[in-house]
């Protein structure tokens, strides 16, 4: 995608530079939304006691922040987020167990008893779903395993087998694993992990995906995907790749951990059948915070008010009808759509972090122009790694170059021993990204609250780092010569 302002040549000559970055900075019109989030300051990531943050200046000036690029592991704080817990927090102290049922005029919160319900609907644009497709509930591997308790029957002479990529986030590993050992099974022949052809290039095409799904299509039962690869931060096409999985008879499932809030979705109209999420990184929640689940609505009638006529599921109070849930009867009637999956009470003061944050989305206008954003803030940082001199030589861009292809961030591979050192010198420079082992670092200029010029200082100290890092190598591979000459003298 071409830069703003860019033309050729004269590209060349001003796209690394501070005021370029800024230049970029004053054309966009969502450059105010950086002001809704609690940006840590470098004097605050390098304290070592509470004492020397618990008095937060809030009113930083921004040559005091930080870069933070670590939005794909954890969002920042939105400022609406502690009044809103602020507000949850005198409705407990002041009305006690009527928070449940009593709205007092004027608050901005919904009763605890509809709290799940409203954060379903700010939810809804996000993901592109109908209102009776979504629930707020849980935590993303436990809404993982919710849906393959009821989605995952399994029959070992047809369908058994569930296909994952082989980079996929552990704990999808282990749930899938664990599903497969709970019916009986062995995941080594009723496990397909789907590997990259070439071991050197990890990200898969959609046409090797799909060769995939032909070749085991008659025995399996489920398809486990990531809508963004958490390793290489590749966007997988979802609505091709559930096309095809669902005209081969299997169950499809995305994890959209690191797709929710940082592109747009259409799980309805891409007729998936389920999804599952968490909240804490793009959507800006909270660490662990309260994840969603995604059902499509053919997968989740109820046919009757009685506890016959809907798909079997691990059930539990909250999921059981509101209009006869406190008639303590001891008789399920789920709820219908997603919201009849839930268990149980849903943390109030979860959700309120969450509806504090999806406020901000709506702020910013929706998924649309974020994804115009963050197109154009991806890009700038695409542009200005390729103009570092490490670019190949200490470093290479492992997610795709094809914008349709990726989020917000990049996955920069470093060459060999270079990682602990680049680590270690970013923090010094109070520039946040995280590290998987044992290369790879990430980078993601989050739309809702980075800027330009956060990618020009990201570029300015990754190049510092690197030189540090090399140097560091080349002294220590120095040393071990010296060591083995002086062992053979």
């Amino acid at each position: 995608m071409p830069l703003p302002g860019s033309n050729g040549q004269s590209q060349q000559q001003h796209v690394y530079s501070r005021e370029y970055a800024e230049s970029l900075d004053l054309q966009d019109p969502l450059r105010h939304m950086s002001r809704e989030f609690l940006i840590p300051s470098k004097d605050e990531l390098k304290a070592e006691n509470f004492d020397q943050v618990e008095s937060r200046n809030s009113t930083l000036p921004a040559s005091e922040s930080s870069v933070y690029l670590c939005g794909n592991s954890l969002g920042l704080q939105p400022r609406l987020t502690s009044t809103r817990i602020q507000q949850y927090l005198t409705t407990w102290a002041t009305q006690g167990v009527f928070g449940h049922f009593k709205r007092l005029s004027e608050s901005p919160l919904p009763t605890w008893l509809h709290v799940d319900g409203c954060a379903s609907d700010n939810i809804i644009p996000i993901v592109g779903a109908l209102p009776s497709e979504v629930a707020v509930m849980e935590t993303l591997t436990a809404n993982l395993h919710l849906l393959m308790s009821s989605f995952y029957t399994p029959d070992i002479n047809g369908r058994h087998k569930i296909i994952i990529e082989s980079k996929a986030f552990p704990s999808d590993h282990y749930a899938v694993e664990s599903q497969i050992l709970h019916h009986g099974l062995s995941p080594r022949t009723s496990m397909i992990t789907i590997e990259p052809p070439d071991l050197s290039v990890p990200v898969l095409t959609t046409s090797y995906i799909l060769s995939v799904i032909a070749e085991h299509a008659a025995t399996t039962a489920i398809l486990l995907l990531p809508g963004i690869q958490f390793y290489t931060g590749q966007y997988f096409d979802i609505p091709t790749i559930t096309k095809a999985a669902r005209e081969a008879g299997m169950f499809v499932i995305w994890d959209l951990a690191h797709a929710v809030g940082n592109v747009p979705l259409q799980l309805h109209d891409w007729d998936v059948d389920a999804a599952a999420w968490c909240s804490y990184k793009y959507l800006n929640a909270g660490p662990g915070a309260i994840g969603g689940m995604f059902i499509h609505e053919r997968h989740s009638q109820v046919s009757s008010r009685s506890s016959e006529g809907f798909v079997n599921r691990l059930s539990g109070w909250w999921g059981s009808d509101k209009e006869s849930r406190f008639a303590m009867e001891n008789h399920f009637v789920p709820i219908p759509g997603a919201a009849g999956f839930q268990l149980s009470n849903p943390s109030v003061l979860d959700i309120t972090s969450l509806n504090a944050s999806l406020e901000v989305f709506k702020k910013a206008g929706g998924m649309a122009p974020l994804r115009e954003r963050s197109l154009k803030l991806t890009a700038y940082l695409e542009s200005v790694l390729h103009s570092s001199p490490f670019f190949n030589a200490g470093f290479k861009i492992i997610t795709p170059s094809d914008p349709r292809q990726r989020g917000a961030q990049l996955s920069l591979r470093l060459g060999p021993g270079l990682l602990d050192v680049v680590v270690k010198e970013l923090e010094k420079r109070s520039v946040v990204v995280d590290e998987r082992r044992p290369d790879v670092i990430r980078v993601a200029p989050a739309p809702l609250y980075n800027t330009f010029k956060d990618v020009f200082e990201f570029r300015r100290a990754f190049d510092e780092a690197l030189e540090v890092a090399q140097k560091a190598k080349a002294g220590l591979i120095q040393a071990q010569g010296t060591t083995e000459q002086q062992k053979t003298s």
